[in-house]
């Protein structure tokens, strides 16, 4: 990476890309990208949505008298009045002084109705093991997604910690079952994923003491993952700023025979390929640093450096995607209880003039 290939968002604020408009995306029913989208906007007005962890500090408040909207009731309004459609679920719970007990799911999809806003998905929980213990529980986790109205139902972590080849293909079977479950009740399951997803898978070379292999093939952990799901039953969505910073730290590997290789990750180009797969996106930003150990830091929507208009305008498939501004570091605590919603504003705004 150098430094042309940083520091364009800034530029690009409405993301024109030269030659984009001539392209050709095809959507998950083989029909051209204007069947999608039209006014050039690269994420239409509908598609326009937000993971609650961004203001997870007013969902979870309790009246501090300090005048920003908290708890479900009133974040939610206020997401709705900046212009958000979409919400993507990080917890079901608010602070117990709001109503004296804690809110139901069928509560909150009361006010998700009445602000004209749609749950599109929730960083739950996802089985480690399969027994009927756990089916049982992610019935009622899917049971909680059909009351919210959720066609996406994932996950905020990788299927596996793991770098070893094995406990990938255990993930895989694992996340079939569960993603059958999902499809049966109209639902897609999805896998979100951070960095450390996109690392080289271990799959050849010597083994070490406890019989793994210490060598990669140069495939990735979650492209590994990703072939050998079914693709009617797992979905992914991509943290755009943790596949940049995957970018950043992932560049070489050792191959099966000790030659250290060099193969540098391209996010958009793992969409592109299979852009159907990815229905849900996180549009986190960041400033680039490459003297940082993750080569990025978090800031609000189109403050930072990570191409958005390039990315969403190149990915395939336009209007068919749903990005969900996050980004962890929003909330502002006691001394600026504001900033998490201050800057899912600024965010929303950048996001609703990405045009290509």
């Amino acid at each position: 990476m150098n430094d042309t290939s940083h520091g364009m968002s800034r530029r690009r604020v409405l993301g024109t890309i030269a030659g984009a408009a001539g392209a050709v995306a095809v959507g998950a029913a083989g029909l051209p990208s204007a069947a999608f989208a039209g006014n050039g906007l690269l994420v239409p007005t509908g598609k326009r949505g937000i993971i609650l962890y961004s203001v997870r500090d007013r969902i979870g408040a309790a009246d501090d008298g300090s005048g920003v909207p908290f708890g479900f009731e009133r974040v939610l309004g206020r997401l709705a009045e900046i212009g958000y459609k979409e919400v993507e679920f990080a917890g079901y719970t608010q602070h117990t002084s709001i109503l004296g007990r804690q809110i139901t799911p069928a509560e909150i999809r009361k006010i998700l109705d009445d602000n004209g806003l749609r749950a599109n998905g929730s960083h739950a929980s996802i089985p480690g093991t399969v027994t009927p213990a756990t089916i049982a529980a992610f019935e009622q986790t899917l049971d909680t997604a059909e009351i919210l109205g959720m066609t996406h139902i994932g996950t905020g972590s990788d299927p596996t910690g793991s770098n070893y080849k094995a406990d990938w293909d255990a993930a895989v079977d694992r996340w079939n079952t569960f993603g059958e479950m999902a499809a049966a009740r109209g639902l897609k399951l999805y896998t979100h994923n951070h960095d450390a997803a996109y690392n080289f898978l271990l799959d050849s070379g010597p083994l070490d003491a406890l019989g793994r292999p210490t060598r990669s093939s140069g495939v990735r952990k979650l492209e590994y993952f990703i072939a050998r799901t079914n693709p009617e039953w797992v979905w992914f969505e991509m943290d755009i700023y943790w596949a940049h910073v995957a970018q950043h730290r992932f560049r070489s590997y050792t191959d099966p025979d000790g030659v250290t290789q060099t193969s540098v990750f391209d996010p958009l180009a793992v969409v592109a390929a299979q852009p159907i797969r990815f229905p849900l996106f996180h549009a986190k930003d960041g400033t680039y640093d490459p003297a940082s150990a993750a080569g990025y830091a978090m800031v609000p929507l189109g403050e930072g450096d990570i191409d958005y208009g390039n990315f969403f305008a190149n990915m395939g498939a336009k209007g068919y995607h749903n990005p969900m501004w996050e980004q962890d570091n929003a909330p502002g605590g006691a001394a600026d209880p504001g900033r998490s919603l201050r800057y899912a504003e600024i965010s929303y705004q950048h996001m609703s003039g990405l045009r290509g």
